[in-house]
Order: C-alpha cells, then sequence, then structure tokens
C-alpha cells in the first residue's frame, strides 16, 4: 500500500508538470477554464491511491511497529514498547510541522512542479526503504479475519433468531477452549442467539476444537467482539462531529491578512495548522509530566483525567475555538468593508494574520485531550485481538469527517443562496457571511456536547479488562 501513495503522489506531480494534464490557466486570467474529463479523472485517480494507500498503511504501521518489539523472550519489551509510543507520535508530530511549513513554504514560493515533486520523491525513498528492510523484520501472520467473524456472527444470529435465549449457564453456549469469557453479556441480547450451542455444528468440530462450519456457530468471545465494536460507535461518532466542527476557511482569511510575523517574514497561508500541531506537542506533554502528577496528589487520580473526562474538554475546547473564529472573521469582514475592499477578495487589509492565532491554540488543546483520549477509550472497550482497530477507527474518524464536513458545506452554500442571495460561503469572502458558518459550527458543537453528555451517563464504565491489561497491539 505504500506504493499506493507514492504512485498517487507521482502522478499528482505529473499534473503540474506537463500542460496537457490540467487545464489552461495565465496568472492574468482570474477565471481559469475547467478540467477536461480525462484531466479530472487523472486529478482523482491520483488521489484516490493516495487515499486507498494512506488508509491502509496508517492504522497498520504503529502495530506492525510494535509488532518488532514485542518479542516474548526479552524482558524489557514493555519499557521498548512505551519508548516506541512516544517516538512513533513524535514523528507524526514532526512530519507534520514539516508539511505543514517546509513543503508548504516550496509550494507558494517555488511552484506546484517542485513542491508536489518532493513529497513524491521522498515517498517513493521511504517505500524503497521499507521494501529493503523486508528479510529483517518479524511478521506474525494474523489467525483470523476481523471483519469476516463480525458478517459470521450477524449471519450466525440470524439463522437462530427463532432459537429461545437460554439461561445464563455457560453449558450452553460455546466457547474458545483457552477463552475466559464463559457467557454473552446481556446488551445486545439479539446477537447471544450466534453462540448457542448447536449440538449438530460442535459435534462436527476440527481438531483444535473450533467448529469447522463458522457459518453455523460462533463463539462467545465472537459474539462479544462484535458488541465491543458496535458498543463504541456512538462515542466514535461524537468524534466525527468534532472534526467537522474543525473545518475552516483559514487559508482564504489568511490571504486577506496581514501575514508579516518579523521582518519581512510572511507565514505562508496554508501553514496555519502548524499553530495547532505545536501546541498539541506541547500540551500533550504537559498534561503527562506536570498535571498528571497534580491531579494524583491532590485529587487522588492517578492516571489522571479518566478518557470520557478528557474527551468532553477536548469537544468544549474545539467549540470555542470555533466561537474565536466567528469573532474574528467579522472583525476581519467588517474591517475589509470599511478599507473599501468589499469587491476585492485578494486585496491586504490592514489587520494583522496574528488574529487567526488563538483559534488555533483552542483547537490544538481540543485536540491534544479529545483525540489522544478517543484512542486510549477505543483501547480499553475492545478486545486485545482488536487493539489495532483503535487507530483504524480513528482514522476512519477522519475520514467520515472530511465528507460530512464536505456535505455541510454544499447544503450551506445552496440553502443561503436561495433567491439570489450571497452565500455564507462566497467566493468573495468579503461579501459573504463566513461569521454566520462559524457560528453554526458552533451551535452543532454544543449540540455535539450535549450529545457526548447524554452517551457518557447511558454507557457507563468501560466493559471488559482495564487499560493496563490491554495494552499490546
Amino acid at each position: 500500500m505504500i506504493f499506493f501513495v507514492s504512485q498517487g503522489l507521482t502522478m499528482l506531480w505529473l499534473t503540474a508538470m506537463f500542460p496537457d494534464l490540467k487545464p489552461s490557466c495565465e496568472s492574468y486570467m482570474l477565471d481559469c477554464n475547467s478540467g477536461t474529463p480525462a484531466q479530472q479523472a487523472l486529478l482523482f485517480l491520483s488521489m484516490g491511491l493516495i487515499s486507498i494507500g494512506a488508509g491502509c498503511v496508517r492504522p497498520c504501521s504503529i502495530a506492525f511497529g510494535a509488532d518488532q518489539l514485542n518479542i516474548k523472550e526479552r524482558s524489557n519489551d514493555e519499557k521498548l514498547l512505551d519508548s516506541y509510543f512516544n517516538w512513533y507520535y513524535t514523528s507524526i508530530a514532526i512530519s507534520t510541522v514539516i508539511a505543514l511549513s517546509v513543503i508548504v513554504y516550496i509550494q507558494e514560493n517555488l511552484g506546484w512542479k517542485i513542491g508536489f515533486g518532493l513529497p513524491a520523491l521522498l515517498m517513493f525513498i521511504s517505500a524503497v526503504s521499507f521494501i529493503l528492510g523486508l528479510p529483517f523484520y518479524v511478521k506474525v501472520k494474523p489467525s483470523h479475519s476481523l471483519l469476516t467473524t463480525f458478517v459470521q456472527v450477524a449471519v450466525v444470529a440470524v439463522k437462530n433468531r427463532k432459537l429461545s435465549l437460554p439461561d445464563s449457564n455457560f453449558v450452553q453456549y460455546y466457547q474458545d477452549h483457552d477463552s475466559e469469557l464463559m457467557v454473552p453479556t446481556d446488551s445486545l441480547r439479539c446477537l447471544n442467539k450466534a453462540c448457542i450451542k448447536i449440538p449438530e455444528t460442535v459435534s462436527i468440530s476440527n481438531p483444535d476444537g473450533s467448529v469447522s462450519d463458522p457459518w453455523s456457530q460462533c463463539t462467545v468471545e465472537q459474539v462479544e467482539s462484535l458488541k465491543s465494536l458496535l458498543r463504541i460507535l456512538p462515542m466514535w461518532s461524537t468524534g466525527v462531529l468534532m472534526m467537522v466542527s474543525q473545518g475552516s476557511f483559514s487559508t482564504l482569511q489568511a490571504n486577506t491578512m496581514d501575514r508579516r510575523l518579523f521582518g519581512n517574514f510572511k507565514m505562508p497561508a496554508g501553514s496555519f495548522n502548524l499553530i495547532m500541531v505545536l501546541t498539541l506537542s506541547i500540551v500533550i506533554p504537559l498534561y503527562d509530566r506536570i498535571m498528571v502528577p497534580l491531579l494524583a496528589k491532590y485529587r487522588g487520580l492517578p492516571r489522571g483525567f479518566g478518557c470520557k473526562t478528557r474527551i468532553g474538554i477536548g469537544l468544549l475546547f474545539v467549540c470555542s475555538a470555533k466561537a474565536t473564529s466567528a469573532v474574528v472573521e467579522t472583525m476581519r469582514r467588517n474591517a475589509a468593508i470599511e478599507q473599501g475592499f468589499e469587491d476585492q477578495p485578494n486585496a491586504v487589509i490592514d489587520m494583522s494574520v496574528l488574529w487567526l492565532f488563538p483559534e488555533f491554540v483552542l483547537l490544538g488543546i481540543g485536540e491534544a485531550f479529545n483525540s489522544v483520549a478517543q484512542v486510549e477509550f477505543f483501547y480499553t472497550c475492545i478486545p486485545k485481538t482488536m487493539s489495532s482497530f483503535a487507530m483504524a477507527l480513528f482514522t476512519l474518524e477522519l475520514a467520515a469527517a472530511n465528507v460530512v464536513g464536505s456535505v455541510l458545506v454544499s447544503i450551506v452554500d445552496k440553502v443561503t443562496s436561495v433567491g439570489g442571495n450571497e452565500s455564507w460561503i462566497a467566493t468573495n469572502i468579503n461579501r459573504g457571511h463566513l461569521n454566520y458558518y462559524y457560528a453554526l459550527l458552533t451551535c452543532l458543537g454544543l449540540i455535539n456536547y450535549l450529545y457526548f453528555l447524554a452517551i457518557s451517563l447511558a454507557y457507563g464504565p468501560p466493559p471488559g479488562q482495564k487499560l493496563e491489561a490491554r495494552r499490546e497491539i
């Protein structure tokens, strides 16, 4: 899948290199020509390859790296794994900082040919490096497909839908020979019918004790695995709505503001997410090294705030960030109109871009509390055999938020432009009302927080083992 990303970036670079692969657009033209179907197909194909490759690599890379260290014969495995996780997230932060600063600066000042070519080259080097290490990797073979298991549980539960659920007697449920789960939980009881012991299927078993037909008989452990995934979906959905609330048009705003920070240095308009990443990188170690010991000493919380508390704190910070965005955009729009730039969306107004910093600082704090707590919450609530799903769910959350955010922007644009009115998200942001859009995101964020509170109260304590027993990926 690394090659998917590499090929996608290479194709994206080619669209910048060859004039025939992109729409004609002269520097003096205000409106560029639309791309041909072939040009658009190449662009979408490159984006698709990048998305597919990234979607497969990101959830698996952290687990694959841990497999290289998780060797039982070594006594310091746990210390090595802790160090690995710290450096893994540190490397993500460093790479994000480089992408949002160096790469964006190159794209803005040296052009798209070099700006797209450099990531393609780096990805190619990464792919070659990965291949060179193949003989030395520890390769853990998967025992079964979790997705197939989930489908099997659903199918068997439907097949057995007419059966009556037995009493809490483990003899009447089918278990793995080495499983500690004897009876299924009472939640989502309809799925319990998948592990009711059927004599004719259990009698035909493999030498290792497993049933020969998994589409007719499931184990208690398989049923509980699916239940654990279904239980965390409501909490997962709060993260989707939070990520949608992070969507903004800060690049368009920054282009119209004075971006000089010191001397003649101008901060690239596309680099403002860098502030959020830097804030996140500072807040996480501060919380871990300072706040957690203080909470343990004065509040009797040895691990600091619980997962759900931190998720809620993050949601509130994101809400406050969007409220700040609405206020700042109101100030920027009023300044543009007062200075006579209402019909000049590319004009630079007399307002410092530093006004955008508080929004991204608040977003960084919210991300630091919410995202880390979400991954920890997922690890806590799902079986150890599904631990790699924690990062996969978080990655899926980002993808879902992008889709929902795009739909929201389209709906707002169409609804607010009815009757010939100027859209809130107009091309000319000085005539539009991005401040209203940010206010809408603030309201959605508050609704999402109330939704989170209801889920948190209904959820209760996380089921299953404690987090300390689930650190393995």
